[in-house]
């Protein structure tokens, strides 16, 4: 922003330099030469005055022109030409000085009846002196210069270092430092934006306090109707009909595997911080989610394959990332067709050395519309009477661990969770291609 700032202003006064200082130098120029032209001419006047004061009747000079009180008005290295005249002839000529100058400036002057003057002088002196009033014309423009240049960087750290702050300080509320800052810059409208920042961040932390209670209280109530039923499926697992303690079993093990999950997102709800977390092995956490998700898609005459390299690893919480997976399953059961494949593969990226890993989820069934697609994500939305909640809440969960969740592939549709990856692959491991 500094930088842009002074940029901006750089160039205004870069511009204003050249309008102004160019125009002022040319005058400078025409200055001096002026000067010494209009000394010429003062002197061929104070000639002009010697030479008619030697006239006589009828206007001639009877015994020559006296160029003794003349020669003290010539410049040094200059001529003086004199055309007066005289007795006999119509005219008379009086050299006055060097024989001959180089590079003359020349001025004449003409005096009616009594003749006429030629005032030759080199021009060297006046083009060092229009040379000099350059210089200084220059060093002042550059002194300006230097001068608003100071102006322009006190301006630009004034008007960027609050917005350098004021950004530190979203960026700190993002991160949930909601510390208030009374620092002020003195500009109303960043001071503005500082009070908003300051009541944001106090509405911010109640509501997230409210929130935080609210999961606790939530999770205290739901632990404890799932206790409950768990008690209940205890007594039907002592029951004489052995297909009723089967399914008694499953359902005890499905109430112990959502006891775990909501004990799980409550721990990550209070730990935010993903890069902190150790790496777990993604092929182990989502083998879990497909082994629930099997007898659904048997049931509905489909497959559920899991497909992928066993060694990657990601720092990701677990709850978050099985249940987004799941819910790109479900996704895949209620709207999808064919087999639902499930792929752990690593992408490389632009910006680090370490690849990307990337958990895709594909059926093959017609796929999203396309005027479906780009709401897909919005929460509230959906196409199939369902509550437009679980894609919202998958691509939440993984954004919550630093990743992305994006539709990759329209028809048939393939969604792809992007994790950050800590390889921990043995010497002999290959990685598998599942596409």
């Amino acid at each position: 922003m500094r930088r842009r700032i002074l940029r901006s202003i750089l160039t205004v006064l870069t511009i204003t330099t050249i309008v102004l200082g160019v125009p002022l130098i040319y005058t400078a120029w025409l200055w001096v030469e002026d000067i010494t032209r209009n000394d010429l001419q003062g002197r061929l006047e104070q000639i002009a005055d010697e030479v008619i004061g030697q006239e006589v009747g009828n206007g001639v000079v009877p015994d020559g022109l006296d160029v003794r009180s003349i020669r003290a008005l010539v410049p040094d290295g200059g001529r003086l030409t004199i055309v007066y005249p005289a007795p006999h002839d119509n005219a008379a000529r009086a050299d006055v000085g060097v024989e001959r100058v180089n590079d003359p400036l020349v001025e004449s002057l003409s005096m009616g009846t009594s003749g006429s003057l030629r005032l030759e002088v080199p021009a060297g002196p006046m083009h060092t002196r229009q040379a000099q009033a350059v210089a200084a014309v220059a060093l002042a423009v550059l002194a300006s210069l230097g001068a608003a240049f100071s102006v322009a960087v006190v301006t630009a750290r004034r008007v960027a270092d609050p917005l350098r702050d004021v950004a530190a300080r979203a960026a700190r509320l993002a991160m949930g430092d909601f510390r208030p800052d009374p620092r002020r810059h003195g500009i109303a409208e960043l001071d503005r934006v500082s009070d908003v920042l300051d009541s944001a961040t106090v509405e911010i932390a109640g509501r997230l306090q409210r929130e935080h209670a609210l999961v606790a209280d939530v999770s205290h109530q739901l632990r404890s109707r799932l206790t409950a039923v768990r008690l209940r499926l205890d007594e039907l697992s002592t029951h004489a009909d052995p297909e009723v303690v089967h399914e008694a079993e499953e359902a005890m093990a499905q109430v112990d595997r959502l006891t775990e999950a909501i004990d799980d997102l409550v721990r990550a709800s209070r730990d935010e911080d993903a890069a902190d977390r150790d790496p777990v092995p993604v092929m182990g956490e989502l083998r879990g989610v497909v082994t629930e998700w099997t007898h659904p898609f048997h049931e509905a005459g489909r497959e559920l394959e899991l497909i992928g390299d066993e060694s990657l690893r990601a720092p990701i919480t677990g709850s978050r990332l099985r249940e987004a997976v799941a819910v790109l399953i479900d996704n895949a059961l209620m709207h999808g067709g064919g087999t639902c494949t499930i792929s752990v593969r690593t992408v490389p990226t632009m910006s680090s050395r370490d690849p990307l890993i990337c958990v895709e989820v594909a059926d093959e069934g017609e796929g999203v519309r396309d005027e479906l697609a780009p709401h897909i994500f919005d929460r509230g939305f959906s196409a199939g009477g369902s509550t437009g909640v679980g894609l919202a809440l998958a691509r939440a969960l993984v954004e919550a661990d630093g990743g992305r969740l994006e539709l990759q592939r329209r028809r048939p549709a393939l969604f792809a969770v992007f994790l950050g990856s800590k390889l921990h692959r043995p010497q002999n491991a290959t990685l598998t291609e599942p596409r």
